[in-house]
């Protein structure tokens, strides 16, 4: 008898590790298309008629676009299963044990996050969408539409409550969401970005909300007029209806709204329902619109909105205040993490040892021209490896790896040697290991003529120039240039074979 057995994923495997990757960002994208929803309902605002109808088009397509996000975060929920889970004894040695146990991976993902992932996955937008469409002619409108804004908040807490700990999973697995500073300082602009379309598709949304409300208080005044008559499919003569609405309902500023008592105050909502954005069926203009409006509005923190003395207006504007302020600081953080956490940290600590070396200078009252040349040396060390120490790195690493980086610097530089060539190849490793990258500022002596040779040297940058008297003989004058892939002090192989 055969059996199949299931593979399990090791967490800090770097094919999960790119996956959640993506996982974050599906559920990033997913909290920007939900509000899209929102634009669906659209007003008619004219002389002959005053009602509400949606846009089918963009129905759809949003609808679709959600079914397949929704099917690729249910790979993410099919990885869950197959993602190895730490046992919660840990070993003697210290390292986290696997448990690869399929039973007890479902059973723990079954406890703890998987009727969250199922609840945020459920197609109620869209089913709600179409049943919208379908029932706008028997039934309220807006009492569909309330029911897509509450099936709309409600799944949001769902993908809230998954983003962030997928986000802690990968930054503890990975260290960090993407591979570069500006990256990772990117991520953070799209999260501004996206509560900028969230609060602007709902600004957009309230405010056809605000209208309705509206009408449903002209309503009262008019005999036989029922929440259905306000679709604009149905045949409904609205004469009566417009022309009390285009008095009560005009839509006038906040500030005349308050003085008076025969017009509507719509609040913060004025400025939408004047521009006309809630009657057109054109999604750029209406997206890029409200994306501006909510942007200006998490940026100023709420302060250039008027609001008038309903409630949940109210509560709305408190809400971008209180936003805007936690994302500001949000993002001025993370964003000065990211590009703190390479360039300026080293900048920082070339500061530190550049002080650390003048005081150390001063005690030792060293002459001017040499704390100038120490200085240009420093200097120069930094331009060239940017704070990376890179004997110490080397050193760092395994044996193997340091082996064969040292190999890869230098092997073609030992080659040029005539005696190496004919060494065998085994006693090349030794001699590798032994060399050490030295780095030399402009006009630096190396060696003095009349000192004992007891280095050879490789140049692998720059130019070297080597200047002799032949022991200080009068009218004798030697130079020779040195360039990268030279070398000298090939006496001291010659003195070591007949020492």
């Amino acid at each position: 008898m055969m059996t199949h057995e299931m593979k399990v994923l090791d967490r800090q495997d770097q094919f999960l590790q790119r996956w959640n990757k993506l996982f974050v960002l599906s559920c990033a994208i997913s909290l920007a298309l939900d509000p899209l929803f929102f634009y669906i309902p659209v007003l008619k605002l004219n002389d002959q008629e005053t009602c509400l109808y949606s846009d089918r088009t963009l129905a759809i397509v949003v609808s679709v676009l959600r079914s397949v996000n929704d099917a690729f975060y249910a790979i993410r929920i099919y990885f869950q299963f197959r993602t190895g889970i730490i046992r919660p004894s840990t070993p003697v040695l210290g390292w986290p044990e696997l448990n690869t146990q399929p039973m007890a991976i479902a059973k723990r993902y079954l406890s703890t996050y998987f009727t969250v992932d199922i609840l945020a996955i459920l197609p109620l937008p869209q089913v709600v969408v179409f049943v919208i469409e379908t029932s706008f002619k028997n039934a309220d409108p807006m009492g569909m539409t309330e029911m897509l804004k509450s099936v709309i908040f409600s799944q949001y807490v769902p993908r809230l409550l998954r983003i962030y700990p997928l986000y802690v999973e990968v930054i503890r697995s990975s260290g960090r969401l993407t591979n570069t500073t500006w990256g990772g300082a990117a991520y953070n602009l799209f999260l501004y970005m996206l509560a900028s379309h969230v609060v602007g598709a709902c600004w957009y949304f309230f405010g056809i909300e605000r209208q309705d409300a509206c009408w449903q208080k002209m309503r009262r005044k008019i005999n036989g007029c029922q929440d259905k008559d306000f679709y604009c499919g149905n045949k409904l003569d609205q004469a009566d209806f417009v022309g009390l609405v285009s008095q009560a309902c005009h839509i006038v500023e906040p500030d005349e709204a308050k003085k008076s008592t025969h017009h509507f105050d719509y609040g913060i909502f004025t400025t939408v329902l004047k521009s006309g954005v809630v009657e057109s069926r054109n999604f750029t203009v209406k997206f890029s619109y409200c994306f501006w409006w909510g942007f200006r509005s998490l940026s100023s923190i709420g302060q250039n909105l008027e609001t008038s003395t309903f409630f949940w207006e109210i509560v709305f504007v408190v809400f971008i205040a209180i936003s805007g302020l936690v994302l500001f600081l949000v993002l001025i953080g993370n964003m000065q993490i990211y590009l703190q956490s390479t360039t300026m940290r080293r900048v920082q600590e070339m500061r530190v040892r550049k002080t650390d070396i003048e005081q150390w200078m001063s005690r030792c009252m060293l002459p001017n021209c040499l704390k100038e040349r120490v200085r240009r040396y420093e200097q120069h060390k930094w331009l060239q490896i940017r704070g990376v120490e890179e004997e110490n790195l080397i050193q760092n690493l395994p044996r193997d790896i340091r082996r064969d980086i040292k190999h890869h610097l230098c092997f073609d530089l030992l080659k040029k040697v005539p005696m190496f060539q004919k060494m065998d190849q085994q006693l090349w490793d030794p001699m590798i290991d032994f060399l050490k990258p030295v780095l030399y500022t402009q006009d630096s002596y190396i060696v003095r003529e009349g000192d004992p040779v007891d280095e050879m040297l490789f140049i692998m940058r720059g130019n070297l120039a080597s200047y002799t008297t032949n022991g200080g003989i009068i009218g004798f004058f030697n130079t020779g240039d040195l360039k990268a892939g030279d070398f000298c002090g090939e006496e001291l192989l010659t003195w070591s074979l007949y020492a």
